[in-house]
């Protein structure tokens, strides 16, 4: 019996590309993206974010607290298979090698009026269990959107677009009374100023009243995402210290892994199965950081989930807590009836 009815890359995919400096189409991704996360490889340079709900000119950086910036020479276009770069050197300098990593939601989107605040976008795909909301807060603790995905979110990343202000990383595995910062080094922190001490519900995402989450005059954007089995995975493990570090069962063979040290200031770091595409080499990006590719490798990449392969304190430090949030290249059992196989 496969796990998903779907493949996984009809919703998620890596795709590798070399910026001309010119009009660019990037096609292969295998779908119309609603959310793009693209980074220069070769050289320092910002993560930009861009996404179908706040539109195609508005970008974001998860290494930066600054608001939302309008570029539009960023991307120019979405695409059925894909996107198309303008000229901006942020995302397609000619020579240079990049990464995007794209999720398919469900277009814009329309208003949800299930919580106490009304969003102004709310594009759920309850498919792969990824909602993005666009809303303004209100200033009022335990204040409520509405997600859209039927089942409660497992992952809520929120970032206040209209001014400066930190990523808020959440995630059940560790529970919304506590958060990390996605552009930041720090260890979790325990407050109830971003999720109100309350976990998403099937329906709404509660919210606190700091800044940079609920805002009476701030305007947001949230990326929620639920736990697809065969698809997505969103949880913790604790490492050990040692080059042979604990494997974590995702069920599926992840393309995609992010994973940060919730017990330690350390880096967030990025792994896919495009870079290079084979273990031991398997490129690192830093959400939180500008650099460009760090040939170190940390995980190993397995037909059911991933191990970790170094001491490194970013992915396996000794007694400490690790978070991660993980898509699949392939399911164990798929729908094609294609066994997932080990890198």
């Amino acid at each position: 019996m496969a796990y998903i009815s779907f493949q996984p890359n009809d919703y998620f995919n890596t795709k590798l590309y070399t910026g001309t400096g010119s009009s660019n189409a990037q096609t292969g991704v295998g779908f119309q993206p609603d959310w793009i996360w693209l980074k220069n490889r070769s050289s320092s340079a910002n993560h930009f974010l861009v996404d179908a709900v706040r539109g195609i000119t508005k970008e974001l950086r998860s290494n930066s607290t600054n608001g939302e910036a309008t570029d539009d020479q960023l991307i120019t276009a979405f695409g059925s298979d894909g996107f198309t770069l303008g000229t901006s050197g942020s995302g397609n300098t000619n020579g240079d090698n990049y990464a995007s990593w794209n999720w398919k939601a469900n277009g814009q989107g329309s208003s949800n009026t299930d919580g106490t605040i009304n969003t102004t976008y709310t594009s759920a795909n309850t498919t792969s269990g990824m909602s993005i909301i666009k809303y303004s807060g209100n200033g009022s603790a335990g204040a409520t959107i509405g997600h859209g995905l039927g089942v409660a979110p497992k992952c809520v990343i929120i970032k206040r677009t209209d001014t400066t202000s930190n990523w808020i990383f959440g995630t059940g595995a560790r529970g919304f009374d506590k958060f990390l910062y996605l552009n930041d080094t720090a260890a979790e922190t325990d407050n109830a100023g971003t999720f109100n001490d309350t976990a998403p519900s099937s329906s709404l995402i509660t919210l606190g009243s700091w800044n940079d989450v609920n805002n009476s005059s701030g305007t947001y954007i949230c990326y929620a995402f639920a736990e697809k089995k065969g698809f997505s995975k969103f949880g913790s493990y604790v490492g050990n210290g040692s080059v042979s570090g604990p494997f974590v069962y995702t069920g599926f063979k992840p393309a995609f892994v992010l994973v940060k040290n919730a017990s330690a200031a350390n880096n967030w770091f990025l792994q896919d199965s495009k870079r290079l595409g084979y273990n031991g080499a398997n490129h690192l990006q830093k959400p939180n950081s500008n650099g460009a590719d760090d040939t170190g490798t940390h995980i190993d990449m397995l037909s059911n989930g991933f191990k970790t392969i170094v001491s490194s304190a970013n992915c396996n430090g000794s007694g400490n807590t690790m978070i991660y949030m993980a898509f699949a290249e392939h399911p164990l059992v798929a729908s094609n009836g294609i066994p997932a196989t080990a890198r």
